[in-house]
């Protein structure tokens, strides 16, 4: 779709995957969200759109997405939730012994987020780490802090919430230092699962209009909706050539 090969999974396939990953020796695995927006920047940004692609796991993270492949004659999987993803992995907590650590967000948010899962799975070792307070500037001394607490804990997930496509392109660029692990960019994960921002209610979820509700709750979003109609374009822009294609062929 729009010049990336998508290979969506089943969330139990990934969770199994996972698991897997955890009880044996462990390798990189980037797990990526594909939505509308990523794909949009993805469009303008070839270092982004290479990570995108090489990702081990991509989720389907928007109605779009699907919509788009049903207009591309693409099958574009099951839509997976980044926020339940993020909520589904935690609870395997409940299962195994896991070390987690969470990289980002607002103030203290991973932080105590990383205490109220120690809480509820006591078995399991969470770490927060603020990280870095401007991901476009960052210092080296920021990120040196951070591998040292993840080379320390050698976590088997590492969830980092600085914003898309910030926090892919500092996965994959960092990736050597996240080896045996689970790396998932989750945007503002930790603020919908710490309830300092509402989530939409399963049912307008369901139907594809959680943006909408985002855009309610936070209308400074407005700007990136924008891409969702940038998106549209590129995706009838395609539907376009392919049509064109097909006729050509007919010739």
């Amino acid at each position: 779709m729009l010049g990336i090969s998508l290979r969506s999974e089943r969330k139990k396939d990934i969770l199994d995957k996972i698991i897997k990953n955890i009880k044996g020796q462990g390798e990189f695995i980037h797990i990526v969200s594909v939505n509308p927006e990523n794909l949009v920047v993805a469009d303008k940004n070839e270092k982004f759109k290479k990570v995108i692609q090489t990702a081990q796991i991509h989720i389907i993270d928007g109605i779009g997405i699907v919509i788009a492949g049903r207009l591309l004659g693409e099958q574009a999987g099951e839509r997976v939730g980044g926020v339940d993803l993020m909520r589904d992995i935690v609870k395997l907590a409940d299962r195994l012994p896991l070390r987690i650590v969470l990289i980002g967000g607002s103030s203290n948010l991973a932080n105590k987020l990383a205490e109220c899962y120690s809480h509820k799975y006591p078995a399991s070792q969470f770490k927060g780490i603020e990280g870095i307070r401007n991901i476009l500037s960052v210092k080296k001394e920021e990120e040196e802090g951070i591998f040292s607490i993840v080379a320390r804990l050698m976590p088997h997930i590492v969830f980092v919430a600085f914003g898309s496509p910030e926090q892919e392109m500092w996965i994959d660029r960092h990736k050597e230092k996240f080896q045996g692990m689970v790396c998932m960019g989750v945007g503002g994960a930790f603020d919908y699962l710490s309830g300092s921002v509402p989530r939409a209610p399963q049912i307008i979820r369901r139907v594809g209009l959680e943006w909408l509700f985002r855009l309610i709750v936070q209308p400074w979003r407005w700007k990136r909706q924008l891409r969702l109609i940038e998106f549209m374009w590129l995706v009838m822009r395609e539907k376009i050539y392919q049509s064109s294609k097909a006729i050509g062929n007919m010739k």
